[in-house]
């Protein structure tokens, strides 16, 4: 059985629908900003992305050129894999319906070719809730199918809390891990990763320590208190910037510290039912660059939220950044990100008229 409490689930329809601005929007940061001065010499530049499905997409995603060049800059992208990669899914109805998640590999491979992230470069997140929508034959797929296609993986309890990974000169350390999960634990427990607590991750090694958590509640834009408390708890114990997954829309950033914190990035491919209401189709893509030079070497230089949307186009999703949009939407969805980030990512207004 999955661990949603019971007010959870009684509010995922009303929240997705209309997804909530409720909640403590106090201590957030700017969506951009530089913390070394004068700038590093030598950075390595990350981009993370939200959750990667093909519920909303039955073909390959259109991407701007500009969504692409940026990705393809990044020495390394990090994103989360929401959907199981079988080519015969056997939650046959669920699957149908949207409940369950599942992508073929030629999709995921068509997919990232259309938007620009090579294969070589990428990092993929196993740890959230729909990992096991296919079963365990299916979780063994999706692990077998991201080794062939030569993607990396993150979140597999067999490997540990803290997976190593090479970016540019820089030696990145990865932990990722799950809140939620859709199905049994036992069916999870020494297949996913679900520890949170940073007490016991290795240190040594690692020029930055990032998490990659499956935290917080679906279709809000302010975490929740809780979910701000683990982030202390995370940046006290050594992790230098974390960026989550499943709340399914933008979240703020904040900084504790010398931590940087982009609290969720919404879907980068649409991972709900197909017909979504807008202020679930803005995504974010959060760049980070971070020194490679001697004296701050593994601090962040500077980051930014750079934030796009999904629409609808035929079986299909194009991408297109916020300035790339019709006026009336580009209208709304700059008011829905001037509520959520204290310094608007673009054009002017507040947290009242965001609707």
């Amino acid at each position: 059985m999955s661990n949603y409490p019971l007010s959870y689930k009684l509010s995922w329809l009303p929240r997705f629908l209309k997804p909530s601005l409720g909640g403590d929007a106090g201590g957030f940061a700017p969506a951009a900003a530089t913390l070394v001065d004068p700038p590093p010499k030598r950075t390595v530049r990350l981009a993370f992305i939200g959750d990667i499905s093909a519920v909303a997409n039955r073909s390959a995603p259109d991407c701007d050129p500009a969504i692409k060049a940026l990705l393809g800059a990044a020495d390394l992208v990090i994103g989360n894999c929401e959907s199981p990669v079988v080519d015969r899914p056997s939650a046959v109805l669920g699957t149908k319906l949207g409940t369950h998640h599942a992508m073929s590999e030629r999709f995921l491979a068509e997919a990232l070719s259309s938007v620009g992230i090579a294969r070589e470069k990428l990092v993929l997140s196993l740890a959230n809730n729909h990992v096991l929508d296919q079963g365990v034959s299916g979780f063994d797929h999706t692990v077998a199918a991201l080794k062939r296609l030569g993607i990396r993986t993150i979140g597999l309890a067999a490997n540990g809390p803290v997976q190593s990974v090479k970016a540019g000169s820089l030696t990145v350390g990865l932990a990722a891990f799950t809140l939620w999960r859709n199905a049994d634990e036992y069916l999870f427990a020494g297949r996913v990763s679900m520890g949170s607590d940073p007490a016991g991750w290795p240190r040594d090694g690692f020029d930055l320590l990032c998490a990659v958590p499956h935290w917080d509640w679906e279709f809000r834009h302010f975490p929740r208190a809780e979910t701000r408390a683990l982030t202390r708890r995370l940046a006290g114990q050594g992790v230098g910037l974390i960026a989550g997954h499943h709340a399914h829309v933008v979240q703020p950033v904040e900084r504790i510290g010398k931590t940087v914190v982009a609290y969720g990035l919404g879907d980068f491919l649409g991972t709900a039912l197909v017909h979504q209401p807008w202020p679930g189709r803005i995504g974010g893509i959060f760049v980070v660059d971070v020194s490679a030079d001697a004296g701050t070497r593994g601090m962040i230089a500077a980051y930014r939220l750079h934030p796009f949307v999904r629409l609808r186009s035929g079986d299909h999703e194009r991408l297109v950044p916020v300035e790339g949009l019709e006026r009336t939407l580009r209208e709304r969805v700059e008011r829905r990100l001037s509520a959520v980030f204290p310094s608007p990512l673009a054009g002017e207004g507040g947290r009242e008229a965001a609707g």
